[in-house]
């Protein structure tokens, strides 16, 4: 189960090391995508394509379809980490994430977000602040289901 944070800095050439526990979940052949909130998303072969199943899945004709395809599949890179699991992020990735010189890695069971140290540490703050405020919505939303 990818579960867990880890902290790590940024090398050479925007060269990051993925935290041996996750990358022995993760295995070697990885995708790399733009995430909500700035952050990116790390996952295996097996789940991207669970994920991308159910991202095309929906009507060709629905925008917000169309859309969502766009922001997570049309950035989406095959990645393999080299013998000490390090990896490139694309230009792109990094720009998007915003991504500075230490990120975290957060495993979220089936797939693993990559932060930029700072933005993660605002997003803690707002989740600490609305946590209860999104377990409410969330109970609504599966009554009212």
């Amino acid at each position: 189960m990818l579960i867990g944070e880890y902290t790590s800095r940024v090398g050479e050439k925007k060269r990051v090391a993925i935290p041996k526990k996750l990358r022995g979940q993760l295995g070697d052949g990885l995708i790399l995508t733009r995430g909500y909130e700035h952050s990116l998303v790390l996952v295996d072969q097996t789940r991207w394509e669970i994920i991308a199943k159910e991202v095309i899945d929906g009507s060709f004709i629905n925008k917000d379809i169309r859309d969502t395809t766009r922001f997570l599949v049309g950035s989406a890179v095959e990645i393999s980490p080299d013998p000490q699991g390090r990896v490139v992020i694309p230009d792109n990735l990094f720009r998007y994430a915003q991504i500075e010189s230490e990120i975290v890695f957060i495993g979220l069971v089936n797939w693993v977000e990559i932060w930029d140290r700072s933005k993660w540490e605002e997003r803690l703050v707002y989740l600490d602040q609305h946590s209860s405020e999104i377990a409410d919505s969330l109970g609504r939303k599966g009554k009212d289901e």
